[in-house]
């Protein structure tokens, strides 16, 4: 019975909360209807019901007033003489037209005569009434009209569209918080409220350990906050994801919104920039203000990079005082004057180096976590997580897969998963076996398998040369990574490809950078030795060689002549200046040792590869011939390596 009574207060407080219409139901909207309808019989049916019809001077005078059948003639605004004919005239079957189309043909006016000037239609009446005795001359009298229904013609559209758009306002200021119109400078997160928790958790982010840790430690005080309070410690106010794209930073908030417990914002940081002057401020005041009204909460602030950027001089060719506003409006939410109690902001951006140095300072972002590119072991967890999901068979090798997937973020191990089962689906498989795994990968990495693209026996030969040519330099090279196969099947926009098993380094020396540098000449230098020319092939090659170069020489430091100085900026600072941070000496400096330092390295991967000829033109052959070359076959031709072969970790 309780509760029985308990949804009937409720429903009747709810009918209470509801706003009666006026007049006890009466709809506004018909009001407007009726009020339009009224105003457009008006002008119908009251229009003068009396007919006139225009008429020459010449008709006047010899049919009207030569017969003494005029009773009087108004001439209005002097521009039109109205022509009133008498009672007892109006029967003549002449003026018949009158009693068939007039309601009251005896009022009048019956006639009306276009006169063109007052004085001119003087002269005619005197004229044409000069033999007429004084009681039989026509009465003229002038009047200044103003016709009310001449006017109504341009009101009624004028009306017309007050009452639409009245109706409209109406319709979209009742509309709630969907009107677009009136709600522009309210903000739209996606609210997660407690006791909705997310489809994420922390169980579905693999590797990310300390900024898992530093994660878990905020969303752990707002559900325990007297363990820290008691000690005097106050929570960050703000936290930043910072990390190169799909390294899971969106990931890390929506389990943080899954496990927080509390109600949790999300929004896009380009949500807040508009072209109306003053909304993206305004959006930023009501998304703390309703995130206030519920604390304590979390706001998330995805790619904060489009609201967050730097205000310096440097940014003077690109102002945008909308974007300045709403960031300062930011700066002052998360510390500014007022108390910002309960209300924790997280934000994410893989370009740190382009954000306002005031938003990063601690007090408003107090925590930075990093979120760098997972290790060998962290791959092998991630794989771990995204194949809960899929049927696998036996031969599946997580250990193998992790090995083989150096410097992929979460988010490209997660589309190799995904396209290791679409590719077993397509091949009609029960299971997803460990050469779907592979398969997905070389996909992700060079693209598809163009097997059907048209290539002449000259460029296929060149191909294959080519690409013997960076197998046998990096297999005798010391410091190159381990070579897994080489591929001379167009894939993606490549014709070929050699696939190796980077080292996850940390540093790289100046052997290593020049070896790998003479590597990727080795598909030129092979072109040269056995064709005795070169083509256009090698331009991927040549473009990494020369940025790797300028890289060795003007930021590492590694060049002899110039010596330990470096250019790098690290607050992107520099690319936006016209001019570069050195002086004209100095860049044809640079300019001839990178080419010194290319072209001894091309000497020397030309004297290794006339060294190891044969090896090149039998492993041509052989790619000629399979088109797909693996490690097996590449130890048979050229032996095994000397050094010990790299293992990732």
């Amino acid at each position: 019975m309780k509760q029985s009574s308990d949804k009937k207060t409720n429903t009747d407080s709810a009918k209470k909360g509801k706003p009666k219409q006026p007049g006890g139901g009466y709809n506004i909207n018909l009001g407007y209807i009726l009020l339009f309808t009224t105003l457009l019989l008006f002008y119908i049916f009251s229009n003068p019901v009396a007919v006139t019809k225009e008429i020459t001077w010449q008709e006047f005078e010899t049919s009207m007033l030569s017969q003494h059948e005029v009773a009087k003639i108004v001439v209005v605004n002097k521009e039109v003489a109205e022509i009133y004919i008498k009672e007892e005239s109006l029967t003549d079957s002449k003026h018949q037209w009158i009693n068939d189309k007039a309601i009251n043909y005896k009022t009048g006016p019956h006639y009306a005569i276009q006169i063109g000037s007052v004085e001119s239609f003087e002269n005619k009446m005197a004229m044409a009434q000069q033999d007429f005795s004084t009681e039989d001359k026509v009465e003229v009298s002038y009047q200044n009209r103003i016709d009310f229904w001449n006017i109504v013609p341009w009101l009624l559209p004028l009306l017309f569209l007050v009452l639409f758009w009245g109706f409209t306002l109406r319709r979209m200021r009742t509309g709630g918080t969907s009107n677009p119109l009136f709600n522009f400078g309210k903000s739209s997160p996606q609210l997660t409220e407690k006791g909705h928790k997310s489809k994420v958790s922390f169980d579905d982010i693999a590797g990310l350990k300390e900024a898992k840790a530093e994660v878990i430690e905020v969303v752990d005080f707002l559900k325990h906050p007297e363990h820290y309070t008691k000690l005097g410690a106050k929570i960050p106010k703000g936290v930043m994801l910072v990390g190169p794209p799909g390294t899971g930073k969106t990931l890390m908030a929506k389990a943080v919104a899954g496990e927080a417990g509390v109600p949790f914002f999300s929004m896009s940081g380009s949500e807040f920039v508009e072209m109306f002057v003053g909304v993206g401020a305004s959006r930023v005041r009501d998304l703390f203000r309703r995130a206030k009204e519920k604390a304590p909460s979390i706001i998330f602030i995805d790619e904060i990079d489009a609201v967050g950027r730097s205000r310096g001089k440097i940014n003077a060719f690109q102002a945008n005082d909308e974007r300045e506003s709403t960031l300062n409006q930011l700066l002052t939410e998360l510390d500014g004057f007022g108390p910002n109690t309960g209300v924790i902001v997280l934000a994410a951006t893989n370009r740190p180096d382009v954000l306002d140095k005031a938003l990063l300072r601690p007090g408003r972002f107090d925590r930075h976590i990093y979120l760098e590119l997972p290790n060998k072991q962290e791959r092998i967890e991630i794989f771990g997580v995204h194949i809960r999901d899929l049927k696998l068979s036996k031969n599946v090798n997580v250990q193998e897969l992790g090995a083989l997937s150096p410097g992929f973020s979460g988010a490209d191990i997660a589309n190799i998963c995904n396209e290791a089962a679409l590719i077993a689906a397509r091949k009609k498989k029960e299971e997803v076996e460990q050469e779907d795994f592979m398969e997905a990968r070389d996909r992700v990495v060079g693209g598809l398998e163009r097997k059907s693209k048209i290539i002449s026996a000259k460029e296929k030969e060149i191909v294959a040369h080519h690409e013997a040519g960076h197998a046998v330099a990096s297999w005798h090279l010391k410091n190159v990574d381990s070579l897994v196969k080489v591929s001379i099947i167009p894939r993606g926009k490549s014709l070929g490809s050699a696939w190796y098993l980077p080292e996850e380094r940390q540093i790289v020396t100046r052997a290593q950078f020049v070896d790998q540098i003479c590597a990727s000449l080795g598909g030129r230098a092979a072109e040269e030795i056995i064709f005795n020319e070169v083509s256009s092939g090698a331009l991927d090659d040549l473009e990494k060689v020369t940025k790797q170069a300028y890289t060795m020489v003007a930021y590492y430091g590694l060049d002899k002549e110039i010596g330990p100085i470096s250019y790098y900026d690290s607050t992107g600072q520099n690319e936006r200046m016209f001019g570069k941070p050195y002086s004209e000496n100095m860049a044809k400096l640079i300019d001839t040792e990178v080419q010194d330092l290319v072209h001894g390295c091309y000497n020397r991967t030309k004297k290794l590869l006339l060294e190891h000829r044969s090896e090149l033109e039998e492993l041509a052959q052989l790619l000629l011939k399979k088109e797909i070359v693996e490690k097996d076959d590449l130890e048979k031709i050229m032996g095994k390596r000397a050094i010990a072969e790299l293992e990732g970790d």
